[in-house]
């Protein structure tokens, strides 16, 4: 899958699903299914709900990324996306600082597992750097030069262990495609209109100019929950990327 596949603006759309109650996340699945193209679960909400949060989002024929950023040894890590697939997740996360050998053993298994289970193999990307770090909060971590240089070298890296994409600021995303070239999958987050406030996001794009910068998905989270009005807000980003 790539941008030539998805047709239609609400496609790249990823509602980031970061709330507090599995009540509240079927109250946005409910308003939004069909407005979005994939509703993302990350640690707060898994932590508190668990697999059925995912369940509930497959009940309504939703796409579901389960965005836990798996970072640990390979087997545990292969486990782990073991239990994404049976979850029939459309895409799950790991982290490239992980290692070549992680990524391999996570694809490997999830591809036997997916097979086993007759249904299509899960999306895997790598996070490359976190949106909420610049190069000051890098060079504290021993990652010394450019945000961009570190983010690119770790998305070939993900492209060498056979991944599907990486998650990036906009702000990479020229980069990576000058060396992953056009098929790797990008997903983005930090987007943000310049009017928005950026919250923890240190690295920003409006949606317009990260599907012109080469994106091919958008997380986007607060810009909608906090709007007066989450589905003009939608639309509102619909119409900006069209």
């Amino acid at each position: 899958m790539n941008a030539e596949t998805l047709r239609h603006p609400r496609e790249r759309i990823i509602f980031a699903l970061d709330v507090d109650h599995f009540s509240e996340a079927q109250r946005w699945v409910s308003l939004l299914k069909d407005r979005i193209g994939m509703f993302k679960v990350g640690k707060q909400l898994f932590t508190h709900s668990g697999p059925k949060v995912i369940d509930m989002i497959r009940q309504k024929n939703q796409k579901a990324f389960l965005d836990l950023k798996f970072h640990d040894i390979p087997n545990t890590v292969a486990r782990a996306g073991e239990e994404a697939t049976r979850l029939n997740v459309t895409m799950f996360n790991l982290h490239a600082l992980g290692g070549l050998e992680m990524m391999r053993k996570t694809l490997e298994a999830t591809r036997k597992m997916a097979k086993e289970m007759g249904i299509p193999r899960p999306l895997i990307l790598a996070v490359t750097l976190l949106t909420s770090m610049d190069e000051a909060a890098l060079s504290e971590v021993g990652i010394q030069g450019p945000v961009s240089e570190a983010v690119g070298r770790l998305a070939a890296l993900a492209l060498k262990a056979g991944l599907d994409g990486v998650v990036a600021s906009p702000q990479e995303i020229e980069i990576i495609r000058r060396r992953c070239g056009k098929e790797f999958l990008i997903v983005t987050p930090g987007i943000r209109h310049p009017f928005e406030k950026k919250d923890d996001q240190k690295r920003t794009l409006s949606p317009k100019e990260a599907i012109q910068a080469g994106a091919d998905y958008l997380v986007i989270g607060r810009p909608i929950r906090e709007a007066p009005d989450p589905l003009e807000a939608v639309e509102r980003i619909l119409e900006d990327i069209s």
